[in-house]
């Protein structure tokens, strides 16, 4: 095959993960490529403080099952041996800001975006952050989310509401709630995906709050925290799940909380053995169903297959 690269195996019996089987002792066979399925979550974005929305959902990028925004599957990676590929967990936002991004090879997941600090709109992200509370008539917005891979977030309550409430954060797989005249908005739920062989739902957006006793808005299914309330405080967004962090309530113990850290999910055929480079915190559990399944939960380096 013109251009192909070419390995040697040596064995009385091997195969090539296409099941064919062949009995010589030594034999140059070209190297194909190998099919590599992925979920790539970046960071979510901070809850802000002080009549603030909650925190956007990192952004959703996968092969199995859904990915985020309502968009059609990703594509799985045709990636050659013996090569270098990028992987970069994003962190979570600390409060009053967005995640950060996360990466595999070419695909890149945007960070969540930061709920609205006091008189200001949700910031833009995966999924964008809520809305804040306006002391005018003013309606402040949550920001948009990016096409594929999360929803926007929803917007705050203006100085006419009986309660000083701001938006949910959206998710990866719904829009952020606005807040009404009670209750802050809830984050936008996420999206489940079955890449590791067991159903896990990933990129909720954070809650948003309210000035009252239980006008907390909840956190998004999928790592969502919760927003704050006169008598609850805002919750961070899970770990490894691209979690918006929960809305602060309004005046000057207003706190919000920081959005949850990212992760990158690998699924290639069992044949093959990953290297993971320094910098990266990785697992590779034993194989299943002909795959094995290498999970990313901090860090950023390089890895190869073999």
């Amino acid at each position: 095959m013109s251009g192909s690269l070419l390995r040697t195996l040596s064995s009385s019996q091997v195969s090539d993960w296409f099941g064919q089987k062949t009995s010589v002792n030594t034999i140059p066979i070209p190297s194909r490529p190998i099919v590599v399925d992925y979920l790539v979550v970046a960071g979510g974005g901070g809850g802000s403080s002080d009549a603030a929305g909650g925190g956007g959902a990192g952004g959703l990028r996968c092969t199995v099952t859904a990915t985020g925004g309502g968009g059609s599957l990703e594509s799985a990676l045709s990636l050659s041996l013996s090569t270098n590929y990028t992987v970069t967990v994003g962190g979570g936002g600390a409060v009053n800001n967005n995640g950060n991004n996360s990466v595999f090879s070419t695909i890149t997941s945007t960070a969540g975006g930061k709920g609205g600090t006091f008189n200001n709109n949700g910031s833009a992200g995966g999924s964008g952050g809520g809305g804040s509370w306006s002391n005018t008539a003013t309606i402040y917005t949550g920001g948009a989310g990016t096409t594929n891979q999360g929803y926007a977030g929803g917007s705050g309550t203006a100085s006419t509401s009986a309660v000083a409430t701001t938006g949910g954060g959206g998710g990866a797989g719904a829009v952020g709630g606005s807040g009404t005249s009670s209750v802050g908005g809830a984050g936008g739920d996420g999206v489940a995906t079955s890449i590791t062989g067991t159903s896990v739902t990933y990129a909720g957006g954070g809650g948003g709050s309210g000035n009252a006793a239980a006008a907390q808005g909840a956190g998004g299914s999928g790592g969502g925290g919760r927003g704050q309330s006169t008598t609850l405080a805002s919750v961070a967004g899970t770990a490894n799940t691209g979690g918006g962090g929960g809305g602060a309530k309004a005046g000057g113990s207003g706190v919000g909380a920081a959005g949850g850290s990212g992760v990158v999910i690998l699924r290639y055929p069992d044949i093959l053995t990953i290297t993971i480079g320094t910098g990266l915190t990785g697992s590779t559990p034993a194989p299943s169903g002909g795959f094995k399944v290498t999970t990313f939960t901090a860090g950023t380096g390089v890895v190869s297959f073999a």
